[in-house]
């Protein structure tokens, strides 16, 4: 490591206005005239490349959707239902602990009935009557696929690039690089919501949004749908806002004092951090009031919106975020996992999802905000074409399928109307344009202005990126 470049990274914003003459009164100027002046920047000063999209907005599908029953409409397994997945389909490929003790995997075709929509002829399924909506507006990516089999894996690697935990997550890599818009929200926002189609759900460790060996400034802000949004937000009894503010002051000089005499960067990194929860403490309960939103916009993400924590509230505040400048809002909708019930379990999870999530694209759209605003959908994996349990019992489900899934994106530089990806007959294997995980995080990252190979941190003597050593641009879902 360079010891200049060392000590340029030590140095902060605080001590460079200290040591500028008339730095704070400039400064405070700037700041009246424009807010975002004093927001944290990144370390790319310069993008790699032209940007198309200033943020994200991440809405995970913790547990893995049934790509077959919901985007990828294979009719041909009609005539197959309940005959043995043929070998030559198959091909000995792997599969879980909780189907490998099954005499048969007989195919199953889907229950759900699927009709086209839009001027781009999608087929959807009838559980998504409102995404049939927007089809014009999102790229339908049917050929990604993945590595990891089991959960954790999964969510880890589709999250941070590798199956094992400790790597930072894509909102801190977005936040390390980008850095923030508004200097009263942080630059990484988490909400989750609980889905209703299933009660075993799969846990979400706060690894996952979490900044690995980054800076502890860059991990994700978990929102929380009761009490303060953010823990410790509100001040305690018997302390005002003149009362905190005196404290923070004395305790900045405590650790600033910390920091001259150690040089660690985490100590500005606490700095930092209280200084945001208190200009928190004044954006937060606006940026909670969706009950000022119009009641057009209210009815369009549908009834369960008043509700605090579901998936409606949540992608309402997404959009919220985004348009104050949150750089990245990561939504987890968890219950997934149909490995039974899935008839019934299956409608219900999509029920929660399936209108906020086309009102989100529209919202934003007409807000003008849809351009530079990239969302994903999707989860870790697919689920199989074969039935976990007996097919002659109509509460079977489908295992964990990591060969193809279908996960969609809308704007931010994402064709919209597109269908990208074929699988085949079975919905068991790619036929054509597969589409790796660190693909689509190299494609999502140069959307937003990033040279995926660029972007990187050293640690222990390697420098690390997101896409790991791998990834390529899909140029097929660029505008």
């Amino acid at each position: 490591m360079n010891p200049l470049r060392e000590r340029e990274l030590l140095l902060t914003r605080r001590q460079f206005l200290g040591r500028t003459a008339t730095g704070i009164g400039t400064v405070a100027l700037a700041s009246l005239l424009n807010p975002r002046l004093l927001a944290d920047g990144g370390v790319l000063g310069r993008l790699h490349l032209p940007a198309k999209a200033k943020r994200v907005i991440y809405l995970h599908q913790s547990g893995a959707p049934s790509h077959i029953d919901l985007f990828d409409h294979k009719p041909a397994m009609q005539a197959h239902h309940g005959q043995e997945l043929p070998a030559s389909v198959r091909m000995g490929q792997r599969i879980t602990g909780m189907t490998a003790g099954q005499s048969r995997f007989p195919v199953a075709a889907s229950k759900f009935t699927f009709q086209q929509h839009g001027r781009s002829g999608r087929w959807l399924s009838e559980l998504l009557p409102h995404t049939g909506g927007i089809v014009d507006d999102i790229a339908v990516i049917k050929s990604l696929h993945t590595e990891a089999i089991n959960h954790d894996p999964a969510i880890t690697f589709i999250q941070t690039g590798s199956e094992q935990p400790g790597r930072p997550c894509l909102g801190s890599w977005l936040s390390y690089g980008l850095g923030s818009e508004n200097q009263n929200l942080p630059a990484f926002v988490v909400l989750i919501s609980q889905g209703s189609g299933n009660l075993t759900d799969q846990p979400l460790f706060s690894r996952l949004w979490g900044n690995g060996f980054l800076p502890s400034s860059h991990q994700g802000i978990k929102f929380r749908s009761q009490g303060d949004p953010v823990l410790h937000l509100t001040n305690p009894p018997g302390v005002d806002t003149a009362s905190r503010r005196e404290m923070l002051d004395s305790l900045a000089e405590l650790n600033q004092a910390s920091h001259d005499r150690l040089g660690d960067p985490e100590i500005t990194t606490r700095i930092a951090q209280y200084e945001m929860a208190y200009r928190m403490q004044a954006s937060v309960p606006d940026l909670m009031n969706i009950e000022s939103e119009p009641k057009e916009i209210l009815d369009m993400y549908g009834p369960e919106v008043h509700r605090p924590g579901t998936f409606a509230a949540n992608a309402l505040l997404a959009r919220r975020l985004s348009e104050r400048g949150v750089r990245f809002v990561q939504l987890y909708h968890r219950g997934w996992d149909q490995h039974s019930n899935l008839a019934d379990h299956l409608p219900k999870q999509c029920h929660d999802v399936d209108q906020p999530g086309a009102a989100l694209i529209k919202d934003l759209k007409q807000r003008g905000l849809l351009e530079e605003t990239l969302v994903i959908w999707g989860g870790e994996f697919g689920r199989t074409s074969y039935v976990q349990g007996n097919i002659d019992n109509p509460n079977y489900g489908r295992d964990h399928h990591p060969r193809c899934f279908t996960i969609w994106a809308a704007g931010g530089g994402f064709k919209g109307g597109v269908e990208y990806g074929v699988t085949d007959d079975f919905c068991y294997n790619i036929v054509q344009d597969p589409v790796h995980v660190h693909d689509m995080n190299a494609t999502l990252l140069h959307c937003l202005g990033i040279d995926h190979e660029k972007l990187t941190f050293r640690f222990q003597g390697r420098d690390f990126r997101l896409t790991d050593v791998h990834g390529e641009v899909v140029q097929g879902l660029l505008a």
